[in-house]
This record gives C-alpha cells, structure tokens and sequence, in this order.
C-alpha cells in the first residue's frame, strides 16, 4: 500500500490544475457587479484587524493541531493580489528567519487562512477534517514539526470564483443544533472557517431578542407563551407555521441562549466572516389584535396539525403594508444592533415559507416585498435581503413567473440576494432567468429532517455550481449549503465545501481516491474500488427525486391491507394494498403503486458488493474512527433496504392469507431492527442517549428536564399533534437510524403492527385498523413523556458485527 503524503504528493498537481482562477462577477450585469461590489466593500470595512484575524486563525490551529502550532505562519492578504474575490496563497517559509515556522499562508480573512491551512494538510499531508459524528479528524498523516513537505516555487494562490460561501437552512438550528453549548458551536465554526464558510446563518437566542422588542410593544411575558415553540420546533414558530408546541420557554432558555449567540457571532466576526442574522417575517403574538385592533393582521390556514388544532395552528400575520410591520421590524434590527454591534448588513426573512400570500394579483405581491425590506432598511439603511428560495420549489404553483418577478423586483437589484435552495435537484435559476437579473447562491440542500441516509449527487454538485457562474449573464454571487440537518455523509459535504474554491469541474474518480485515502490515512486497492462503486451507485442519484429516508423501519406505513380472494380473479393473488396516506410535509417520491415505497435509485448488489469490499480491509483499518463510522453507516444502509423487502414479504403473505408466512416474515423484519440496533450501538456516533442527553444537560430544573427531553423525543418520533386514532402528519419526518430509538421505538410499533395482522387473519376478519392506530399512538405519546436512560457509549466491535450481519443476510 502507499502512505497518504507519497500518493497526495503525485496528485497535488492535477488538483491543482482545476483551481485555475477565471472570472465572477466580470461576466454578470452591470447593475448586479456594482451593487455586490459596494455591498462587498462595506462589509470589508466592519471586519476586524488583521491582528485580531490572524490570532483568530492561530488559536483555530491550536485546537485543531496544537503539536504544530509554531510550524505555520499566517498572513492578511495585501489588497490586489487576489483579482476579485477571497484567495488564499500557500508557500515555504525562508529557514533562516523562521522561528520554527515551515510554511506561510496568506488570506484574504481568517476564513481563507483557515480554507488555506485544511487546503494544505489536505492536498500536501494527506489529512482529513470532519465533523465528529462523522468519524472526526485524521491526523495521523501529516509529518512532524520540521518535517512539513515542501511547496514547489512560489507557492499555490486559490482564489474564490465566487464571493459567498454560505452555510445553513433555516430549520437546522432546530433539527441539528438545538442542543449545543458553546464548546460544540466552536468547533462547528472552526469546522466552517476551514471549509471556507464566509456567510452562515446565525440564528440562535432570537427569542430573547424579541422578548424585548414585544416589550416595547406592551406584551407581556406570559402572552409570549403560547407564541415561541418549544426548544426543539422554535425553527417553525420562527417561521409562523406553529405557535406554542413544546414550549413554553423559560428565561433560563433565553438568557443561556442569548449569551450563546453573542459567542457565536464573537467567534464568526473575529474569524472575519459574515454572519446573516434574521428579520421580522410579519409573525406576531395573538395579543396583537387586542393590542392593535384597527391594524391589519390576518389568521393563517392550518399547518399540518390532524385537525386544524387551535391550540398550536393558524399563526398570525401582521400584513407588511400595515405601518405597524415596520415599526417592529425596525425595532427589532435595531435591538440587534445593541445587542451584537454592527456586525453585518445581511438579515434573512422568509415571509412566505409554505405559506402564501392571500392573492396572487403582482401588485399586491410587489407591494408586500416592498414593505418587507422597509423594515429592514429603517433598522439598518444598509440592509440586504436574503431569501430562501425554497417557495418557488415547494409553491410552484402559485409562485409563477409574474408573481415570482413581482417579489424579486419589489427591492432596488442587489439588495435582495436569493438562496436557490433546491439546485442540486431542481435548480431555479434556469427557468427563472437568472432569477430576474437577481442576485442568487447556488445551493445545495440535500438532506431532509436531519434523516440518516447515504445519498448524493456528486457529479452535479462537481459540476453545477460553475455551469451556473458561467452562463450568460449569470448573477450568481455564491455557493452554498441548505441541508435540514448535518453530521451524515461526509464526502457530500466536503466536495461540496470546495467548490467554494473550484472554477472547474472536478474529475471525480481522481478526487474520491485522494478522498478516501485522507480519509483512512493509508490506500487499499478494496476501499478504492468500493467507494468507485458508491459513486455510481448511491452518490449518483440522478433521478430528480430528492431522497428523505422514507425505510419502513423508520417510517411505518399506515396502511389498511385488503385481503382478496385469489381465486376470484382470473390474474392469480392480488398484490394491491389501499393506503391510507398521512401527507408529510414534503413527498417526492413517484410511484405507480399506492404502496407507499421507499426511494431507491441504485442496485442494491452493487452496494452489497461495496460492503464486502470495505470488510475485506477492516483488519488493517480497525482503529481508524472514519473507517468504522463508514462501514457502520454502510451496513446500515444495505440492511436497511434490506428490511423494505422483508416488509413486503409481510405484506404478501398477508394478502395470500398465508398465516405461517406471515408469521416467518414478520419475525425476520423484527429481527433484523434488533440487528440493525446492535451495529448501531457499536459506534459512539449513531446513538439516541446522546441526543436526550445534550437535551438533558441545558436544563436547570426538573420541569426544564422533562420539557427539554419530551422536545427531543417528539421531534424524532411523532413531530407533531396527535388525536387518539390519528398519527401527526409529520409522524417519523426526522426519523433517526439511531441505538435506543430502533429497539424501543420502531420495533415495538412493527411488532404490534403484525400482530395486528397475525389476528386479522386467525379470525378472519377485516384488519382493525382504527384500534391498532389507538395502540400504536397511545404508545408513542408514552414514549414521548418517557424518562428512561439509553447507552452514550458504544458497545461492541463494529466491524465483527458488519462481517456477522454480513454473513447472516447475504451469505
């Protein structure tokens, strides 16, 4: 085998050769460049000193390789040696001035010192960075003090083509973030100044912002209660889609979380990064229409509870030409501003997310836009919009080309960026025109409810970002990520990052090589040719269907078999099944069957035959952490499809009204769950203790305790309201592939499920369905109120559970 740096070195310039500079903005409107460049200059202007950077930059290296703190030297870029945007240059140090330090990297900002520093242990040392969860750093590659390799001549200059890395989806602070403290929301933005992220979203601790704001406008405390969510839905209260589900909040939350985002944007500012922070959508207390009975405030329609439930549906929304809108608006960019400082000019709103305006009249649309930004601009003359364009995917329907032009003209050009949210499967800005002559971000979103699912799309993300930059009159100004929800699928994120950086398209088979070998530190011909059949296979879904784990195990259907007599049909045993369908909140999947199918866009031989590959290698890679999450997370994906199959085989043997095989299959699908949750308890990264504890750890009393943990139960399991015979709409959206939660949650719901059948078929009679509904829910809302312990530390050997499991399924 070779070692990551010999190999890395003989690619490093073909690597490099697609980093070659080529113009942005050159090529973009008139209108577009000049307002981008005078936003750029402005927001030059409120970074800090380069002292202040350049410690920041040292004091991410010290945490992240304290052995070789003194072997880099880094450096605020001098302004005109990039051409237009962010670079970063890498080059030796001279030996005989060097107080230890072997190589220099220079940045526009902290950001690109940072993406320089990951560019170098990457591509010269063979080093990997990921989130922890997701088998963390590899580090054993990189040589010694002293011993750093060389950069040939003067040294490499990567410049963004781009301005914008942006990162972030309005939802993740609550699928992924919701339980953080301040020492894992650091090493997140280190994570995102390494992988170039200079735009992120920064949302945290905005209800005690607004406690003050509402304060001013005579509301009290306790009407507050019934109008923020709970810790984990605050993302959808935020968004005026519920009100008061999970919560109330107590001051201990909003004060721990407002000093939470001071640090946050303390460490993003001295970073040199620019943090986008929210703005006033139109949502508002219910008090409101007491307090202002002659403004302009309107009730909206139900959002996905069972029966249009009162107590936590139909928010209001103060109608944005109403002159009251902008009062709060102002009033809140301005409380803000006190709060943070002139930190950035960028404020996210999102008044129409899945919810649409009363009339689709474009003047109406326009006026509305209008006012929107009048907010923002009356709390900060300097304020850019920053929209998620998630509307115009999940509401095309109503947002056509002139309602869509309507809203995007409603502000003067480039003071409205929009976040074309969805391009890695369904991109806007082609059958928008480029939005219009708008100003957009080329994203890719990915990931839905934060589900555990290997999935991508490499090549588009390789090559769609520049197919955007480069077309006619293009006006897009960044790249970026939306995904519900993080800590998955690696490679997605990193190849994605770079393009941050890259002006061509990556050659894929080249980059999964180097990939893999940073990634387990060392090369084997079976990991090679594994990850080779993982790029056409589960990264290479081109089916235009977005992929949201959908797997029996974790999203049981509800459904009502109808058994048949076979002999009454000429075409043998029927195979249909009646659904009762729930309506997710997002479904993309196609089907012609009214079985309700998991998506699945790959052969499942193949991946089998890519597992079997990354076993054949486990005995030289066992203490490699990246390596045991991978082939956890594998083996968990070829059992999990394997399980849908199981399903089925249940389902047929029941409308063959064969009891025997019903009984067989059944077993095998609850055997496989308890299976599957054995791997799983084996690695520290796919566990459900590790979720309630964090939950757990932020409370300071036994009321905030159980809150906090009935929050992260429900949001993984039910989501939302219930009745007693019907499931929340939103049932099993974020499910979870986690230890704890298959073995107590989804294996006890198929097992009563089949019991349900069993019995249907001993009596012969019609399958019960509203009692197992009454059954299953009144479980899962015990379950949701529970207290019980689960495991925050591995338990097993995973790679002799993958080989046993291997043996047991597909022997």
């Amino acid at each position: 085998m070779m070692r990551a740096p010999d190999r890395l070195r003989l690619l490093a310039p073909l690597l490099l050769l697609l980093l070659l500079p080529s113009s942005s903005l050159s090529s973009s409107p008139p209108d577009v460049r000049e307002s981008i460049g005078e936003l750029l200059r402005r927001l030059e202007n409120k970074r800090p000193s380069s002292s202040v950077q350049v410690a920041a930059a040292h004091a991410l290296l010290l945490r992240l390789l304290p052995t070789h703190h003194s072997s880099f030297r880094f450096e605020i870029i001098p302004k005109g040696i990039c051409k237009q945007n962010g670079c970063f240059h890498i080059s030796n140090v001279n030996s005989s001035n060097s107080d230890g330090a072997e190589i220099l990297i220079r940045g526009t900002t902290a950001v690109e010192i940072s993406s320089g520093l990951h560019w170098y242990l990457k591509y010269w040392c063979g080093a990997h960075i990921s989130w922890d969860k997701t088998g963390g750093v590899q580090l054993a590659s990189v040589p010694p003090p002293g011993s750093l390799a060389r950069v040939d001549g003067e040294g490499v200059k990567v410049e963004r083509p781009v301005p914008w890395s942006y990162y972030q989806n309005v939802v993740t602070s609550s699928y992924s973030y919701v339980w953080w403290d301040w020492r894992r929301w650091e090493k997140e933005i280190d994570w995102m100044a390494l992988q170039g992220i200079n735009l992120p979203l920064a949302f945290t601790g905005q209800e005690a912002i607004w406690k003050k704001v509402f304060k001013g406008f005579n509301v009290s405390s306790d009407d507050l209660n019934d109008f923020f969510g709970g810790p984990a839905f605050l993302a959808w209260a935020r968004m005026g889609n519920l009100h008061g589900w999970g919560g109330p909040l107590s001051q201990n939350w909003l004060n721990q979380q407002l000093l939470l985002q001071k640090q946050i944007l303390s460490h993003m500012v001295e970073l040199g990064m620019t943090p986008v922070l929210p703005s006033f959508s139109g949502n508002v207390p219910a008090v409101f229409r007491k307090l202002f009975p002659s403004a302009s405030i309107t009730r909206l329609g139900d959002w996905n509870t069972v029966d249009g439930d009162l107590r936590w549906c139909c928010t209001y929304l103060l109608d944005p030409k109403d002159p009251l809108f902008v009062q709060v608006g102002e009033a809140f960019i301005k409380q803000q501003i006190e709060e943070f400082g002139d930190v950035t000019d960028i404020y996210n709103c999102d008044t129409f997310n899945e919810n649409s305006p009363p009339t689709d009249d474009p003047k109406y649309i326009s006026l509305l836009g209008a006012a929107v930004y009048k907010a923002m601009s009356k709390g900060d003359k300097d304020a850019v919009w920053l929209m998620q364009g998630w509307l115009f995917s999940s509401d095309a329907a109503f947002w056509r080309p002139p309602q869509m032009k309507a809203l995007l003209h409603s502000v003067p050009i480039g003071k409205m960026i929009v976040l074309d949210l969805f391009a890695d499967v369904k991109p806007i800005w082609i059958q928008s025109s480029q939005f219009y002559g708008v100003p957009y971000v080329w994203c890719m979103l990915h990931n839905f409810g934060g589900n555990l699912e290997m999935y991508g799309i490499l090549d588009m993300i390789s090559s769609g970002p520049n197919d955007a930059r480069l077309s006619k009159n293009s006006t897009m100004v960044g790249v970026g990520m939306c995904m519900e929800g993080i800590e998955h699928n690696p490679v997605v994120y990193e190849l994605m990052s770079e393009m941050g950086f890259r002006s061509q398209k990556v050659e894929l088979k080249e980059w999964l090589k180097s990939y893999s070998l940073r990634r387990y530190g060392q090369a084997f011909p079976q990991i090679e040719a594994a990850w080779n059949i993982l790029y056409h296979t589960i990264y290479n879904c081109t089916d235009g269907v977005a992929d949201h784990n959908r797997d029996y195990i974790v999203q049981f259907p509800d459904s009502v078999p109808i058994l048949q007599d076979s002999q009454s049909s000429n075409e043998g045993p029927s195979r249909r099944f009646s659904v009762v369908d729930k309506n997710h909140r997002f479904s993309f999947r196609e089907t012609s069957s009214s079985m309700p199918r998991p998506h699945l866009w790959y052969s499942t031989e193949e991946v089998i035959n890519a597992l079997k590959l990354f076993l054949d290698a486990g005995d030289n890679l066992t203490r490699s952490a990246t390596y045991r999450y991978d082939l956890v997370d594998l083996a968990r994906q070829v059992l999990s499809k394997l399980g849908n199959q199981f399903y089925l085989d249940v389902m047929t043997a029941y409308q063959e009204k064969d009891a025997k095989a019903l009984n067989f299959h059944s077993q095998k699908f609850l055997d496989l769950i308890e299976d599957i949750d054995e791997l799983l308890a084996s690695n520290n990264n796919f566990l459900l203790g590790t979720w309630l504890e964090s939950a757990k750890s932020l409370a300071v009393s036994d009321s905030e305790r159980r809150q906090y943990q009935w929050n992260a139960r429900t949001q993984v399991t039910m989501w939302y309201d219930n009745t007693k015979t019907n499931q929340s709409k939103l049932h099993d959206y974020a499910n979870k592939f986690w230890s704890g939660l298959l073995r107590s949650y989804y294996l006890p719901r198929a097992s009563t499920y089949f019991s349900y059948l069993s019995r249907s078929l001993q009596q012969n009679t019609d399958f019960a369905l509203e009692k197992w509904r009454m059954d299953w829910i009144s479980y899962s809302n015990n379950w949701q109120a529970g207290t019980e312990v689960y495991a925050t530390e591995a338990a097993g050997n995973s790679i002799a559970i993958s080989k046993a499991l291997l043996e047991k399924y597909f022997s």
